[in-house]
């Protein structure tokens, strides 16, 4: 099944996640950590800004975003910080593309990612609230915000289904964050959390897999 597949492969790459922040913790993560903290705001507004280009330019990959200010903000200051970015930076990837249109998207984010954007525009999400809102909580919700804006969706569509879709899915890969970086430390007991975590992790991937199952479905339709 190409859901089961994805489920592994996310789940994979965040186990491998989970053995770096281990090893760094144990060899030299927190000097790392004690020096971000030493940045005070410097160091969230680093990591909002970061997710943020990689959200309005989607060929930069932005997941790891959430996964290092878990690691190196801690769980509320992390999650807070990518919360925010991605819904100033979703809106604007939305507004750009719904005020002025294919052209100007298509010049900012590239050919590749045009296509990605294209083949969104074609499920007609403006007519299905739930599938938008499923669909922005996978790992293509920055091609999404360009595609949902493009097809002419109104704000107030699309906000509660942003708003939502942020509050759950970047909690599950900031909490794998905080809770990896924490597993170590003989003060912090991060195995149950982080456990449950994954399992969300690898629910979200299957769930990205049949949402875009259902996407397909409806582009043919």
């Amino acid at each position: 099944m190409p859901a089961l597949k994805k489920g592994l492969k996310i789940a994979a790459i965040l186990a491998l996640f989970v053995l770096a922040v281990v090893a760094l913790q144990r060899y030299g993560i927190e000097p790392l950590r004690t020096a971000v903290e030493g940045m005070g705001f410097w160091a969230p507004l680093g990591i909002f800004l970061l997710r943020g280009v990689s959200i309005i330019l989607p060929a930069l990959p932005s997941s790891i975003y959430s996964l290092l200010a878990g690691s190196l903000l801690g769980f509320k200051t992390g999650y807070l910080t990518i919360v925010l970015s991605d819904l100033l930076f979703c809106s604007s990837a939305f507004l750009i593309a719904r005020t002025w249109g294919r052209g100007p998207v298509s010049r900012l984010v590239g050919k590749r990612a045009m296509e990605r954007i294209d083949g969104f525009s074609k499920n007609q999400l403006e007519g299905n609230f739930f599938l938008m809102t499923g669909l922005l909580m996978t790992g293509l919700f920055d091609f999404l915000s360009y595609a949902i804006g493009i097809s002419r969706t109104r704000w107030r569509v699309f906000a509660p289904a942003l708003l939502i879709s942020v509050l759950v899915s970047d909690s599950i890969l900031v909490t794998v964050g905080a809770e990896a970086a924490n597993g170590v430390d003989g003060s912090k007991s991060a195995g149950l959390p982080l456990g449950l975590a994954l399992l969300a992790m690898f629910g979200l991937a299957v769930f990205t897999g049949l949402m875009k199952k259902r996407s397909q479905e409806a582009t043919t339709d």
